[in-house]
């Protein structure tokens, strides 16, 4: 019986940089875009000398990429070997089974030989990701499609990916494929290690609904696959980040506060001899400290992500650079620090207090926010004409304000650390969009750079700036905000013809 579990990408919406250190906060949105693992027995039975073999089979097919690779998993050391493989290995996907299969040796201890029997039959793995984590621009373009999202819906679901050529030098300067900055990594390993863990009966996901975190039993499953998913990635990765990227794919829309990095100690300094099983077993039992509060937009708000296609930011040199900055600068750095902080805090506030005076007056509420988007927010103002609008209006001016300062901050950080954290491109477009009818914000998500844009637009105004990007040269994305974290799908999501990433979307 196949399994099928799937996780979200992510838009880090403020706390760039910040996040990296405790006890600063990120506020972190998770999408529709979606990475999805499908887990099944590679055979039918089991071999009646299969017993005594120390070794099972495990295929790794990622067709996307037309890849393929089949290795050999020890049953006794829970390590990888690579028999064949059409194209470069997945170290992400590589150390998410390593470390799912010894949670599942870990944890299961009383029913080891129906772990056995499962892993005798082999595991057949495949990796899908939505199109939204990749970049099909050029493609648009060669193609002489308009740059629009009904361009983008137009492509197959979880069509080829092309692969950047490398430059005349022989030194490939790009990254292997372009990617939009959803966090693929982080959705396909959690995926995986969900999928797996599913699998191997060490978690039921099956009961995670809208409510899903109501049961405290599915709440420590979910605490399982997060543990071993941000191993798994960190590990892969080769240095422990702040693991937003992971934990938004698990537990969905989130504030988010870091995890102390020495609770992934053990499984850092493991020697090659040590077994898998007690790395994971101490990683299980490590203090993790993250913290994570709810959160998602207000209602009758869109987030829109639009693609500049200027070429891509490297986000470790950049992190780099900004702790250079940091050690050269501390007093400067730490006042920057401390007013990007004051704007993060104040932006959420003000997207929390919208959240709640929608629940208490839901139909002023709605009724404000669609007049409004109508109007470009100097004209906001003019139209409260009773109390409960002066209370909306007075938080969406803050919530702008606070965004404002944010940018500033962040490209007084650029500047300092001599990084384009906001380039004067961007800045001339986030400025645009910024006037234009019907939005709140607009802002670079994550460390910044020349990948992406976000805007957060009120009602229906969302249409108009997707046709205002566009004439600007830039590709909105079929990207939006779903709060959902990591999820047991019913079926393969190539079943469906239609993606589900675009059938929730109204293109007109």
């Amino acid at each position: 019986m196949a399994v099928v579990a799937s996780a979200p990408g992510k838009v880090l919406m403020t706390g760039g940089y910040l996040v990296l250190e405790r006890p600063n906060a990120g506020i972190v949105l998770s999408t529709n875009a979606r990475f999805y693992a499908i887990v099944k027995p590679l055979y039918d039975e089991i071999k009646p000398e299969s017993w005594a073999w120390g070794w099972t089979d495990v295929k790794l097919t990622s067709s996307q990429m037309a890849r393929e690779t089949l290795y050999k998993l020890s049953l006794k050391h829970l390590k990888l070997q690579p028999v064949s493989s059409s194209g470069s290995r997945n170290p992400f996907v590589e150390h998410a089974v390593q470390y799912a299969v010894a949670a599942a040796h870990a944890i299961l201890d009383k029913d080891k030989d129906t772990l056995q029997r499962l892993l005798l039959q082999g595991l057949d793995i495949t990796i899908l990701g939505c199109n939204e984590f990749y970049s099909y621009r050029n493609q648009i373009e060669a193609r002489g499609l308009p740059l629009t999202p009904e361009s983008l819906a137009s492509l197959p679901p979880f069509a080829s990916i092309t692969f950047n050529a490398e430059e005349s030098t022989g030194q490939n300067r790009k990254p292997e494929v372009a990617k939009t900055g959803l966090g693929s990594s982080a959705a396909m390993t959690t995926a995986v290690v969900a999928a797996l863990l599913h699998y191997l009966g060490v978690v039921n996901l099956s009961s995670l609904d809208e409510d899903q975190l109501q049961g405290k039993k599915d709440v420590a499953d979910l605490d399982v696959v997060h543990v071993i998913a941000q191993t798994a990635h960190c590990i892969a990765q080769g240095k422990v980040g702040s693991g937003f990227d992971v934990s938004s794919a698990v537990y969905g829309s989130q504030h988010y506060i870091r995890f102390s990095p020495e609770v992934l100690s053990s499984a850092q300094n493991a020697g090659m001899a040590t077994p898998l099983t007690e790395v994971i077993d101490d990683v299980l039992k490590a203090k993790w400290d993250h913290e994570r509060t709810k959160f998602s937009l207000p209602p009758l708000m869109t987030l829109l992500l639009g693609e500049p296609g200027c070429g891509g930011s490297s986000t470790p040199s950049m992190v780099g650079a900004v702790k250079k900055w940091q050690r050269s600068d501390p007093q400067d750095s730490l006042e920057t620090w401390r007013r990007l902080s004051e704007g993060n805090s104040a932006l959420e506030v003000h997207l929390n207090t919208l959240s709640k005076l929608a629940e208490r007056h839901y139909n002023a509420y709605e009724c404000f926010i669609n007049a409004c988007s109508l109007l470009p927010a100097e004209k906001w103002l003019e139209r409260a004409n009773e109390p409960t609008q002066a209370e909306i209006v007075k938080e969406l001016l803050g919530a702008r304000d606070a965004m404002l300062q944010i940018r500033y901050q962040m490209r007084k950080m650029g500047e300092a650390a001599g990084i384009p954290i906001e380039p004067e491109s961007q800045s001339q477009l986030l400025d645009a969009t910024m006037n234009m009818e019907g939005v709140l914000l607009a802002g670079i998500p994550g460390a910044g750079g020349f990948d992406a844009v976000f805007a957060v637009t009120l009602g229906a105004s969302n249409k108009n700036v997707t046709q205002a990007w566009s004439s600007l040269n830039v590709l909105a994305m079929l990207v939006r905000e779903d709060p959902h974290g990591v999820s047991l799908e019913n079926n393969d999501p190539r079943a469906k013809e239609i993606t589900t990433a675009v059938s929730s979307i109204q293109l007109e």
